[in-house]
């Protein structure tokens, strides 16, 4: 998607080691190390795309792009502490490379620094993009919680199941969304609009992480295959093969969950034979593909120019078909 080249060419520079000049650097330095390891960037290119999509320069977005950024690596740097996460993009973790209390102070530090960046906003701008991501912000805590709560409860819903990833990484997507949209110039119900777009492209976006962890490939997914599997987490996968898997595939995968094992590896091979099995990988997929498309309904629905209506649609397959 070469019209991305241009967003991630203004991102770069913001996200380009923001705090290198700041005292003191145990608290700085991790900052810029979790944003130096990349990663995909989605969350703050879709503040700038929506920005450009309702007529306004996207520099105008940098820094409400930049908040978004910031504050999904501060909740990344607290959930691999929670985790107990080795990994986070391929390289170490914070709390790996130096400690959980830097990990705490620093992911802390990233919040507020989330928040700061909104100051150059007009005052009525100001207040939607701050209330918004406070609201925002308390659902993602309330996404985390619950999928915290989920990993040693015997018997979750997948209708609540699919409510915590809405919480946890889905309403972020569309908090981007939105934000760009205010900034833009948009009204406020197609702000709104944009934001159910990107909420649906985020659950989608979390069903295909949920494929990934398990069937992708460790060179370029950058975290550990088999990692959900191994915290007994109830992903799509887990649903799915309750679903339609046999009787005797259900009580296996019951057995396997109430287990942990010291050496997981046998663990990671055999629940991810049930997977395959009871096409509980098919099925994700097609899960998939069915949210992108209510993301898409949704966005036919909103008053785009056929330009920036094709980028957004874009982007949906891309990520539907991504592998990291």
């Amino acid at each position: 998607m070469e019209f991305l080249t241009a967003y991630q060419e203004l991102l770069a520079q913001s996200l380009s080691a923001p705090n290198a000049a700041k005292t003191p650097q145990g608290l700085y330095a991790p900052i810029d190390y979790l944003l130096s390891l990349g990663g995909k960037r989605l969350r703050p290119l879709l503040v700038l795309m929506a920005c450009e999509a309702f007529g306004e320069d996207p520099k105008k977005a940098v820094n409400a792009a930049k908040a978004v950024e910031l504050f999904h690596n501060f909740t990344l740097m607290h959930d691999d502490i929670m985790d107990h996460a080795l990994l986070r993009r391929g390289q170490q973790t914070v709390h790996e490379k130096w400690d959980v209390n830097t990990g705490i102070l620093s992911g802390d530090a990233m919040l507020v620094q989330a928040y700061a960046c909104l100051n150059e906003y007009p005052s009525e701008l100001f207040k939607a993009l701050t209330q918004l991501l406070s609201k925002t912000a308390l659902e993602v805590c309330e996404g985390q919680q619950f999928d915290v709560d989920f990993e040693i409860q015997t018997n979750v819903h997948i209708t609540a199941y699919l409510e915590m990833i809405r919480l946890k990484t889905a309403v972020l997507v569309g908090c981007a969304m939105e934000m760009g949209a205010l900034i833009g110039g948009a009204a406020a119900d197609e702000a709104k609009q944009l934001y159910r777009f990107g909420e649906q492209l985020g659950i989608a976006f979390q069903l295909q992480d949920d494929y990934l962890d398990t069937f992708g490939d460790a060179a370029t997914f950058g975290k550990r295959i088999g990692g959900d599997i191994a915290e007994n987490k109830k992903t799509i996968l887990v649903h799915l093969t309750h679903a339609h898997g046999t009787l005797e595939q259900q009580q296996e995968l019951t057995h396997w969950f109430s287990d942990t094992p010291k050496d997981d590896s046998t663990k990671i091979t055999a629940v991810t034979e049930l997977f395959k099995a009871a096409k509980a990988d098919k099925a994700t997929l097609a899960e998939v593909a069915r949210y992108t498309k209510n993301a898409f309904d949704v966005l036919d629905g909103i008053p785009l120019k056929t330009v920036y209506m094709q980028r957004f649609k874009d982007f949906g397959n891309w990520l539907m078909k991504r592998s990291k």
